[in-house]
């Protein structure tokens, strides 16, 4: 097996992203997607499998859909739970990257609602960190504010996915597995025959939240074949109504995180798409 080694960059600990490629790889018997396999992990390295790809052609984009349905069907058990196997010791509060913090909630009773786990660990933190830094003035906080205030009073919480809502008649939290970064870079084209999903996760940032999320991390900077894939995931796992009209709505953590790494190319997207849900 070939394999790649990572090294940790600022406060990164990759025994986080150790944790959270097991934890993906557990819905692997369940039909979910294949994760890169980690050989080995510390603090400041992780080694894992190196996956040989290729094109995403129909066949496969339609399965990594089927797959991905299955993937955040193996559920969570709170919003914003990080992986099973979190080094809580003395890890971060989330993962880290260039020296920014996406959080998770490492204990259970934080938030009763979708909405209100959104706004206040995945929206307020780069919001208020924006706008103390003078990136935006006061007009664009107010707005960003006011988003906040609708999905705390729940205007925006939507049913997950059927297999995920079927986790609540069962008893447990309809809570989706995500990924948490699933743009195109960390979703590869697997050309490996044994991977009967087509594709392997690669990367991630999981923890417990809206299925939505991921798919609308997927749209914001586009896959090839992205409505095939769409398209099988529905067909797996029924989207909740409304599901397109929710995007930009969960694109928010991404396009925000993109202002703090990469400053003003992204403040116009993001403040176009909080105005639609102001």
């Amino acid at each position: 097996m070939e394999t790649i080694t990572k090294t940790a960059r600022g406060g990164e600990d990759l025994r986080c992203e150790a944790a959270a490629l097991a934890w993906l790889a557990e819905a692997e018997p369940c039909g979910g997607l294949h994760a890169a396999r980690v050989l080995e992990a510390s603090r400041r390295s992780l080694t894992e499998e190196l996956v040989a790809t290729g094109p995403v052609t129909a066949q496969t984009a339609e399965a990594m859909g089927r797959a991905l349905a299955r993937t955040h069907a193996a559920g969570a058990p709170w919003w914003g739970a990080p992986p099973d196997g979190w080094p809580r010791d003395d890890a971060p509060a989330g993962y880290t990257i260039a020296g920014t913090l996406t959080p998770v909630v490492p204990r259970p009773g934080g938030f009763d609602s979708w909405g209100r786990y959104f706004w206040a660990v995945r929206l307020e933190p780069f919001v208020r960190g924006l706008s103390e830094g003078g990136f935006f003035d006061r007009s664009a906080t107010e707005l960003l504010e006011r988003v906040g205030a609708r999905l705390c009073d729940g205007d925006f919480d939507a049913p997950q996915p059927r297999l995920v809502e079927r986790r609540g008649r069962e008893g447990l939290p309809a809570v989706a597995r995500l990924h948490g970064d699933l743009w195109a870079g960390n979703l590869l084209a697997d050309t490996d025959p044994a991977n009967p999903t087509g594709g392997t996760l690669i990367d991630p940032m999981a923890h417990g939240g809206h299925a939505e999320t991921d798919l609308a991390m997927l749209q914001l900077f586009g896959y090839p074949r992205l409505e095939a894939l769409l398209d099988a995931y529905d067909e797996e796992s029924p989207l909740a109504d409304g599901w397109r009209e929710r995007v930009a709505l969960h694109q928010l953590a991404p396009l925000l995180h993109h202002c703090l790494l990469h400053g003003a190319a992204y403040g116009a997207d993001t403040l176009a798409a909080a105005r639609r849900y102001a």
